[in-house]
């Protein structure tokens, strides 16, 4: 488990907000799983980062060898991509948007994937991370908090239920970046009432507008 409260950095000749740069917390801690965060983490940018729907951002550790074959120069270590939770066995293809999971004596669910912004290239020192990312199609997956509880660093993550529209957090990164036409897999989307509203509203702007 990773938190950090905002901090200011200086990239590019220019003083940057962020809340990025996640720590490791003691592995012998719990800690509370809040409405809108863990205690201890914060986000600089409201607008587009935290809410309900992106209360907790989690990051698939199978995904790490991956960047550091494809980023070698940089010393990639979990928490990397700002993520509250690194976890393991949880992958963005096998996980459906609206699946509900206990962790600890909390209750989440999936709501989207992470779309990357600036903020991740000031992590990284580089801002062609940010497309890397995109097309990479390891986005991670928020999760909005159905019940708040207590969380401790190796904490199960079990499944509750599962959403039966199947449609899986990769999928909604697939019909963004490359299956523009899939108005199939888009009418499913935009029926799972925990996607968060402006992804449905983007699916349903886009049926309409290849079917008219």
């Amino acid at each position: 488990m990773n938190v950090a409260y905002p901090r200011e950095v200086f990239f590019n000749g220019e003083i940057v907000r962020t809340g990025i740069f996640k720590e490791p917390i003691d592995g012998s801690s719990r800690i509370a799983l809040r409405r809108l965060n863990l205690d201890g983490d914060g986000q600089a940018d409201l607008t587009v980062h935290g809410g309900p729907d992106k209360a907790v951002y989690a990051y698939p550790s199978e995904h790490y060898e991956y960047w550091r074959e494809q980023l070698p120069t940089i010393n990639i270590s979990f928490g990397m991509f700002g993520e509250n939770f690194t976890t393991e066995g949880l992958l963005e293809q096998e996980v459906n948007i609206g699946d509900e999971f206990r962790i600890g004596s909390a209750k989440i669910v999936a709501t989207q994937p992470r779309m990357p912004c600036y903020k991740l290239g000031v992590k990284f020192g580089r801002m062609d991370i940010i497309r890397r990312f995109l097309i990479s199609g390891r986005p991670g997956i928020y999760f909005k908090v159905l019940q708040e509880g207590q969380v401790g660093a190796g904490d199960e993550i079990e499944l509750v239920s599962r959403d039966k529209n199947n449609v899986t957090v990769k999928d909604i990164v697939r019909l963004y970046v490359d299956d523009k036409e899939d108005t199939v897999t888009m009418q499913r989307a935009a029926k799972v009432k925990a996607l968060a509203k402006g992804w449905r509203d983007h699916f349903r702007q886009q049926i309409e507008q290849l079917t008219k």
